[in-house]
């Protein structure tokens, strides 16, 4: 994409606690987002970057925002980059003359606690603008009673620089050498990510695996703990009402136990590996040569898929992505346009599918390439910037039109 001139037009706000050096789709989101706007307006912001603890830095929040306003009068907007940071702002003072921004990502809206549900997401329609990275996203927003008019919906981007890096990849070799338990040469699965209950690893790992030909390799990547740890034992005592909330809230990888029971069957431990953490370079050839990159999300009360960025960031490396229907996932992957979904816990479907993949590999392949071709043309960062800057637009200029009518009422 050619490169965006800045339109200095009002200055932006950013405040955000998902950040780099920590890793995570919402925090990738929240730095692409503010490189985006950087090329149009003036941005500013206040990041959590790990050199405080995160309770101080919530702490020093208020202050910190109204010292950033008033070294910087241009500012018109603040943004908030999740519903956490947003709702701990509701408490602030003195900055109510600035217009307000949120983005919700997904279980920042469902998060199963009662005051949270009732006191909280209320709340939310006090600010002037809620950008939802999915319709799944907008929908729980809409079903808690906020204005679907405060609402639009800006689909997260990928780095098209996966596309071009994947193109160049062809060495398996190294990468066997480095996971002995691999077989590249044959044909694999693959997904990645933390292992939470609603990715739906388990559920496939024990319905699905057994349907399908022996010789065929499922491969997780990802965080994952061999062993369990003390604070597992811990959160294992607790009741579920409160196991369940301190998992999500940590984003505790819930389904870890349940993985780490299946790969002790001698019959799954042969045809499941999970590699744990994997280099980025890794990573890509194991992309570029996997049969199909599998999301089999499934239903969890409480929990949601936002959106599902990792499906685009499989897709545009040339890889082959079968996706559950489910939840935001649907944004990310347009079934036959850039993937194909399937009916959650399904395992019939899923068996089917993956049965028609294994049975006409050169078909898919081909189709995995065009698929790609759409994802690299419809999302991207910089088109995610850019949806988000008009939105930004059109709330400071719909607030400047109605003080100005205010003050010519009164004069």
């Amino acid at each position: 994409m050619s490169e965006i001139l800045p339109q200095p037009d009002f200055e932006i706000l950013f405040v955000s606690h998902k950040y780099p050096p920590a890793t995570g789709g919402m925090e990738k989101q929240s730095f692409e987002l503010i490189e985006g706007v950087s090329k149009l307006t003036k941005v500013h912001h206040i990041l959590f970057q790990r050199e405080e603890s995160i309770f101080m830095f919530f702490w020093k929040l208020n202050k910190r925002i109204l010292n950033k306003i008033k070294a910087h009068p241009n500012i018109r907007l603040i943004h908030f980059n999740d519903g956490l940071i947003a709702s701990l702002s509701l408490r602030h003072k003195g900055y109510t003359h600035l217009q307000k921004a949120l983005t919700l990502h997904g279980l920042d809206v469902v998060f199963p606690l009662r005051y949270f549900q009732h006191k909280i997401v209320p709340q939310f329609e006090k600010f002037d603008l809620i950008i939802a990275v999915s319709h799944a996203t907008a929908d729980a927003i809409i079903r808690r009673g906020i204005p679907a008019e405060k609402i639009v919906i800006v689909p997260n981007g990928v780095d098209n620089r996966l596309a071009r890096g994947s193109q160049n990849i062809s060495n398996k070799e190294n990468v066997m050498r480095k996971y002995p338990q691999l077989n590249l040469n044959q044909p694999y699965l693959l997904t990645l990510g933390r292992p939470v209950k609603r990715k739906g690893f388990s559920w496939f790992i024990n319905d699905v695996i057994p349907l399908i030909p022996q010789d065929v390799q499922l491969v997780l990547a990802g965080p994952f703990q061999r062993k369990t740890t003390f604070f597992e034992r811990f959160i294992d005592l607790l009741p579920k009402k409160y196991y369940q909330l301190i998992t999500l809230f940590l984003g505790y990888p819930s389904d870890e136990k349940a993985i780490r029971s299946l790969l002790k069957q001698p019959s799954i431990n042969r045809q499941v590996k999970h590699l744990g953490k994997v280099a980025f370079d890794d990573l890509q050839i194991l992309l570029a040569n996997a049969t199909a990159f599998l999301m089999p999300n499934i239903y969890v009360d409480g929990d949601m898929e936002g959106f599902g960025l990792v499906c685009l960031e499989a897709s545009i490396s040339g890889t082959l992505v079968l996706a559950s229907e489910i939840e935001g996932i649907t944004d990310a992957i347009q079934h036959h346009k850039n993937g194909i979904l399937l009916t959650s816990k399904d395992p019939i479907a899923w068996r089917n599918q993956i049965q028609q993949v294994l049975s006409n590999p050169d078909d898919y392949r081909q189709l995995a390439q065009e698929y790609r071709e759409y994802t690299i043309q419809h999302y991207d960062w910089d088109k995610m910037a850019i949806s988000y800057f008009d939105a930004f637009k059109a709330i400071v200029k719909s607030n400047v039109a109605l003080t100005r009518r205010h003050s010519e009422t009164v004069f």
